[in-house]
């Protein structure tokens, strides 16, 4: 089996992975039907769509460390039973309001905070089960694989969302979504192996003893603090594509919902292929690949909010997709192979937290950014936040973390980040350079 895929190997991750593919077709379904409907067919506007955004990722801020709480303390693959049940009917509800010509802006309000409430407690569970499917040697290329299952059905669900909005209206794509998460149901109930209770340890106690133990491990590790801090600026600011990319084409291109959908899986061009890229590495990922890639990320961004055409603009999305899974996978799998197993849960709720717990901040403050001065600066604004950012967090953390960074103006403009040994000798982690 080829390097990328050899994660595949083992039938219950291939069982599951098939099972979260066909949610995450369902599930960026619904993201793109949820703006389209806030936007386009409610008429609601871009603050509208902001405030629908940041409710949705706000109990990744609120109920992140429960589930990081009960990943730890139950067996997960009962846990993703629930949630995927849970995100389903919520998905089906919508669908329903919406074919029944009673939807209101204030339902998708609500809905879209379930939907935030049951990922929130999913993605933790979600994130640290894989290491119970794979060998400890396959655990970087499975993250990857996750990833590549994300960006996938990012290429499939807006192009598919966007054609059944075209002919058969938004309702419909809620009710598909809503039934696609029975496929992981039935994976997960059809795994070889036997998963039991994660073990105790002597600081179990009560939920904000075990919570405390959490925070008081992440504190611990400055490089897992940098990391969070890092991907803070990435989520709350970067991360609005499903916005942006409305705004962008509805109000600068003066495009359809079909276009809309197209940009998204012009997108996961780019995502799919980061993913890809990242399955092929093997062992933990340097942090340089993490602070270089967030810049990189966010310079991006910058330029595609330039761009002067609907194609020009929709071929930027390519490098953004790479440049994106290629941060959010390093960092994923760094805290992942970095952590013990019997704090993952929590620290991962806690990574989520950081990453998309600062949407509910960033997507009301672009959204509101893009009604005043236009839809062209909801890019701008991201991305230049997203790479002042990431600056500052790594010069702030830089001395703790033992990365050196020289500034240098020639041959080309740049920066050289060193990461020192423990023994104290100076080993370059790279001689990247940045444009």
């Amino acid at each position: 089996m080829s390097p990328t895929f050899h994660s595949l190997r083992h039938y219950d991750y291939r069982l599951y992975w098939s099972g979260m593919l066909v949610s995450n077709v369902g599930t960026w379904m619904q993201r793109v039907a949820q703006d389209w409907l806030v936007l386009v067919v409610l008429g609601a506007g871009p603050a509208s769509l902001g405030i629908a955004t940041g409710l949705h990722f706000l109990p990744f801020l609120l109920v992140s460390p429960l589930g990081g709480l009960l990943a730890d303390r139950f067996p997960k693959h009962h846990l993703l039973k629930a949630t995927n049940a849970f995100l389903g009917v919520v998905g089906l509800t919508l669908g329903v309001l919406v074919l029944s010509g009673v939807v209101q802006v204030w339902h998708v309000y609500v809905l879209a905070f379930l939907l935030g409430v049951g990922a929130a407690l999913d993605n933790p569970a979600r994130q640290a089960f894989v290491s119970e499917l794979v060998k400890p040697d396959d655990l970087t290329n499975a993250v990857a694989l996750n990833s590549a299952s994300f960006n996938a059905a990012r290429l499939l669900g807006p192009a598919a969302a966007g054609l059944l909005i075209a002919v058969i209206g938004t309702g419909w794509v809620f009710i598909v979504n809503g039934l696609s998460f029975v496929a992981p149901i039935i994976a997960l109930s059809l795994l070889r192996r036997r998963i039991t209770a994660p073990p105790r340890t002597d600081a179990d106690g009560g939920p904000l003893t075990r919570l405390a133990e959490g925070v008081r491990y992440v504190r611990g590790r400055p490089d897992l603090l940098m990391l969070m801090g890092i991907m803070f600026f990435v989520g709350t600011f970067g991360l609005n594509f499903q916005m942006t990319s409305a705004l962008m084409a509805s109000e600068v291109f003066h495009k359809g919902p079909a276009e809309f959908g197209i940009l998204g899986s012009i997108m996961a061009i780019g995502t799919l292929t980061g993913a890809l890229i990242a399955a092929r590495r093997r062992g933990t990922p340097r942090r340089r690949i993490i602070v270089l890639g967030a810049c990189a990320f966010g310079v991006l961004e910058i330029v595609s909010g330039l761009m002067p055409t609907f194609v020009t603009f929709a071929v930027s999305l390519v490098p953004i997709g790479i440049a994106a899974m290629t941060v959010l996978t390093a960092a994923n799998a760094y805290a992942q192979t970095t952590v013990p197993k019997y704090v993952r849960g929590r620290v991962m709720s806690l990574y989520m937290m950081v990453l998309l717990g600062g949407t509910p901040l960033g997507a009301p403050i672009i959204g509101q950014v893009a009604a005043l001065l236009g839809a062209r600066w909801s890019l701008l604004g991201g991305g230049g936040l997203t790479v002042l950012g990431t600056i500052l967090v790594t010069l702030a953390m830089a001395r703790r973390t033992g990365l050196v960074l020289r500034p240098r103006l020639r041959p080309v403009p740049g920066i050289t980040v060193r990461a020192l040994e423990p023994a104290g000798t100076d080993r370059p982690e790279s001689a990247a350079t940045a444009a």
